[in-house]
């Protein structure tokens, strides 16, 4: 049984992610409609608690929670009210009595689908591994019916992240090495920008315990000498933008653990630090970057304008560097609206999501020889642009060859490709793209998949299409040799 001061929190938490909902939800539903959603949030808080009544987590607090977190970063991010909901009762099906028919009855089939996206598969006959792979085939498939479980995964993990160190060391690890082979990649594909950071930094935090304690003492002492330098710098840019009626937030963003951070200590601020400048509308980003540049002299070739063409995975802001006195530091603008698009990505009202493109990667990944193909996955997290003669633009991970195009655009092409002609000059097939190229795949009538295409493909899509193509050449040679 909770104590009166645990069931004090978890009412505020609950009353927290009921404004929540109300705030970002409540003006596009009827008076009727808010009160059925906040009575049946109710009803889930209700069957959360009696679900999990004397259930503890490792730390020794009550596991309710866990749920009760999760459902607060998902309402913090804009999830509604069947997402709160399924959060509320993500482990319910797993971890107590409760059957997921159950859940559909009381609920609906919208939280059920959610609820069983979020649930571990169990068999018996089945070993801790394979299990796994199915969870993770479960989650997917869920997630191109409905990418809310996707994000709810995201916000389960992250609290278990947070909250890890109660489990022992190698629990902690294997937790860590799957976030960074699985969920951190993921979070990059919704956009997810912020969440990818911490569970970064989180997941190398347990992994490498002494480098995250050094990097964390570097970073508080290299924040206490910059501090009065960034506060003059702040308000020289506050007064320019007032003067000019142009009203503006300055956000500090100092970098998160993270291998690449350690690597870049030695440089200070200048690699550590980005001020974030947040304006009304676009037309004031610009207005911004202008009065910026007349302030501070900016950096040769470190301008990159992602405002109306945003960057990989949706991240929408002006870029730079500048030269303030004796620091050298970067600057993002973006818009307010734009901003919250960065932070949480998919889940941002009027985000645009690609979400065709996800479901093929999210197919692809699938038809691998494993049952999920997690490096495939690490690899499609960071993608270039390029183009077909006609000017059609397609995402391909970085480090993709001419082939992996061609498969890309279709399997006939990639499995009659003959060369490449990229931005008109005539290539190999294993010639690697870059972003902007134009390319277009000559072909020949006959089939010229070879053994090391393997070697030089790197999507998902093109190596299953060129093993399965191997195999069926293989069994077509065993039977000709056969009926000879």
């Amino acid at each position: 049984m909770e104590t009166a001061k645990e069931q004090q929190q978890m009412q505020k938490l609950m009353g927290e992610i009921t404004e929540l909902l109300v705030t970002h939800h409540g003006g596009s539903l009827s008076e009727q409609e808010l009160d059925e959603g906040i009575d049946r949030l109710n009803a889930a808080f209700d069957l959360a608690r009696r679900s999990h009544d004397g259930q503890k987590r490792k730390s020794g607090e009550p596991y309710l929670f866990h749920p009760l977190r999760v459902s607060h970063l998902a309402a913090r991010n804009w999830m509604g009210f069947s997402s709160i909901i399924a959060a509320l009762l993500h482990d319910v099906v797993e971890d107590t009595p409760v059957t997921i028919e159950e859940v559909e009855e009381q609920f609906g089939g919208e939280v059920a689908l959610l609820v069983n996206g979020l649930t571990k598969v169990v068999n018996t006959e089945l070993s801790r591994g394979v299990l796994k792979e199915e969870t993770y085939r479960n989650q997917i498939l869920t997630a191109i019916k409905d990418i809310r479980v996707l994000c709810l995964k995201l916000w389960d993990r992250l609290d278990n992240l947070r909250t890890i160190s109660a489990l022992k060391p190698e629990k902690q690890a294997v937790i860590a090495r799957e976030t960074r082979a699985i969920y951190i990649p993921l979070a990059r594909h919704l956009g997810m920008g912020q969440v990818a950071d911490e569970l970064e930094s989180l997941a190398l935090g347990v992994l490498y315990p002494r480098r995250a304690r050094r990097y964390r003492l570097v970073l508080e002492e290299l924040r206490k000498r910059s501090t009065p330098a960034l506060k003059q710098i702040h308000s020289a840019i506050i007064a320019e933008c007032s003067r000019h009626r142009l009203n503006v937030t300055l956000i500090d963003n100092w970098r998160s653990f993270s291998l690449e951070g350690t690597l870049r200590i030695s440089r200070g601020i200048t690699a550590l630090y980005t001020l974030d400048i947040l304006v009304d509308s676009t037309m004031d980003a610009y207005v911004g970057l202008g009065l910026l540049h007349r302030l501070y002299r900016p950096i040769t070739g470190k301008l990159r304008d992602h405002l109306n063409v945003p960057s990989q995975h949706g991240y929408q802001a002006i870029k730079t560097t500048v030269q303030a006195g004796e620091v050298r530091m970067r600057v993002r603008i973006t818009t307010n609206k734009l901003d919250r698009f960065n932070q949480a990505g998919v889940l941002a009202p009027g985000f645009e999501f690609r979400k065709e493109n996800f479901d093929d990667l999210m197919r692809s990944l699938m038809e691998g020889e494993s049952v999920f193909d997690t490096e495939g996955l690490r690899l499609a997290s960071a993608t270039i642009q390029v183009y077909t003669p006609n000017g059609e633009m397609r995402m391909l991970p970085e480090g993709s060859c001419a082939l992996d195009f061609a498969f890309d655009i279709h399997e006939d092409l990639g499995l009659h490709a003959f060369r490449a002609r990229i931005n008109g000059q005539t290539r190999v097939l294993k010639t690697s793209l870059m972003d902007g190229d134009q390319v277009k795949i000559e072909t020949v009538d006959h089939l010229t998949v070879l053994p090391k295409w393997l070697e030089w493909a790197v999507t998902p899509k093109a190596r299953n299409s060129i093993r399965r193509c191997l195999r069926s050449l293989v069994r077509e040679k065993q039977q000709h040799e056969l009926d000879d």
